[in-house]
């Protein structure tokens, strides 16, 4: 299927696509092609399911081996590197065991995330927590798990201090820091920004220091961690973040007399290209990049961690919503469709920081050609602004079509948003079966109604009018 955009096409794609990054994006098309046409014959989607999420997992796993390609290219053999998938881009279970299975570990956010991260096998060894509000509770789990904890402030410290103290643990210990660069073209995904609530602000009076001597007073703590933020950071800020970063370690260790910190956690933050099928910068070139900018951290003295997450998944996720009405209003055509704020949040209500590719096909599940028209692509929640693209120029969706919400495996499907009480869809991953056809595999069973109801609180129906009669005595 051939995308049109103003970066370029499927047959022009840029230069820094690598078919070995991301499965090649003429093939991702063709799977996603196949996958489509399945889902409809297969009766995953029609008028009874008409919103249905589909994961390529040929795609996903080519993405996981070019990830660990790229960094194994630029670090001696022998060096630990451990590539931690960011569980809040995709917090499933069956997506994080097929990573586990594909040798990545887990980056959690939250007792939550740390809860799927087990249920999908994730070694605690491989598994890193990262928040900037952790209760004792979590800290002391995390402790007595082994699992690789970052402080975030010297409050949180405080609270390690203190559980360090009372029970040994195995877990391996650091402080994120922030080298307050300045942001990116999206403000709300840059981290390393003069007032970010992430981190130690290392320009901040004092600050450097405070890290330093936190350091050489606890030989306990021996890793260091940055993230300058993610979609919209461009690879030349990405690079001096963790330039800061081993230029801290560095200082650390001379003071110390000796390599305390063994180490560097840079994060993630690997921008994808929503305007194209091309994935975007990549892995293997943000990898060379750092290995040009900042040597000495790939020289075989520190140990390596990422928390890639948009970036690996993104490209291999597609919404595919039945068009249930097509009309026209002041001029304009409007295919109301049953994607929109529930599944597309950030794109709905920033669309122009989050604007995503649509695809049509036909009630058959072939793409469909033709003329282009312009029209919107909206969603079936009960406010105006519920659009998916406004003013889009596409083959006429007709009512029974489908329009596919391309480029959301990571941060779009699995993050659900209730509005008006819509339905979380279900979410099959796909691969081709060997014999022409796809196989599906269920990821997540759409949600019912009356799971709607019992999450409601359904269960406690009369739980106000009984408290109410206290009231009225």
């Amino acid at each position: 299927m051939k995308q049109d955009t103003e970066h370029g096409t499927e047959q022009d794609l840029p230069e820094h696509t690598h078919p070995g990054e991301d499965g090649g994006a003429r093939a991702r098309a063709a799977r996603r092609d196949a996958a489509v046409r399945a889902a409809v014959t297969q009766g995953l989607l029609g008028p009874d399911t008409p919103l249905v999420a589909l994961l390529d997992v040929a795609g996903i796993r080519a993405s996981a081996a070019a990830l660990r390609a790229a960094f194994d290219a630029v670090v001696p053999p022998g060096t630990p590197v451990l590539h931690a998938f960011a569980v809040k881009a995709a917090p499933l279970v069956p997506v994080l065991s097929l990573l586990e299975a594909e040798g990545l570990g887990a980056e959690a956010a939250s007792p939550g995330e740390l809860a799927l991260a087990r249920a999908a096998g994730v070694p605690a060894s491989r598994t890193v927590l990262d928040s900037p509000a952790k209760t004792t509770g979590e800290l002391r789990e995390a402790l007595a798990l082994g699992v690789a904890v970052n402080a975030d402030s010297p409050q949180e410290l405080d609270r390690m201090d203190a559980l360090v103290r009372a029970a040994p643990t195995r877990s391996p210990l650091g402080i994120r820091v922030n080298p307050q660069l300045g942001a990116g073209s999206i403000g709300a995904t840059s981290t390393a920004t003069a007032t970010s609530k992430f981190g130690v602000g290392l320009r901040d009076d004092g600050a450097r220091e405070w890290v330093v001597r936190a350091f050489l007073d606890r030989p306990w703590l021996t890793r260091l961690h940055t993230h300058t933020g993610s979609q919209g950071i461009p690879l030349p800020l990405l690079a001096r973040g963790v330039a800061e970063a081993y230029a801290l370690a560095e200082e650390v260790n001379a003071r110390a007399g000796r390599q305390q910190i063994d180490t560097v956690d840079i994060g993630g933050g690997l921008s994808v290209d929503f305007g194209s099928e091309a994935a975007g910068p990549g892995h293997a070139r943000y990898a060379r990049l750092l290995a040009e900018e900042v040597p000495g951290l790939f020289d075989g003295r520190y140990g390596l961690v990422t928390e890639f997450g948009r970036s690996l998944l993104a490209k291999h996720g597609t919404v595919v919503a039945r068009v249930e009405y097509a009309k026209n209003a002041g001029g304009r055509r409007i295919a109301v469709t049953h994607a929109g704020v529930q599944v597309a949040t950030r794109t709905v209500y920033a669309p122009a920081l989050w604007p995503l590719r649509i695809a049509a096909y036909d009630a058959e599940g072939r793409p469909k050609s033709g003329p282009e028209v312009v029209q919107d692509v909206a969603g079936p929640a009960c406010f105006t602004g519920d659009l998916l693209a406004e003013g889009r120029s596409l083959p006429a969706l007709e009512q029974g079509d489908l329009a596919a919400v391309l480029d959301t495996g990571a941060y779009a499907f699995a993050h659900h948003y209730p509005y008006n009480s819509l339905a979380r869809p279900g979410i099959y991953g796909f691969v081709p079966d060997g014999s022409g056809g796809v196989a599906f595999a269920t990821v997540r069973a759409p949600q019912t109604v009356a799971e709607i109801v019992a999450e409601s609180g359904g269960a406690h129906a009369a739980a106000l009018t009984t408290l109410g009669a206290f009231g009225s005595r």
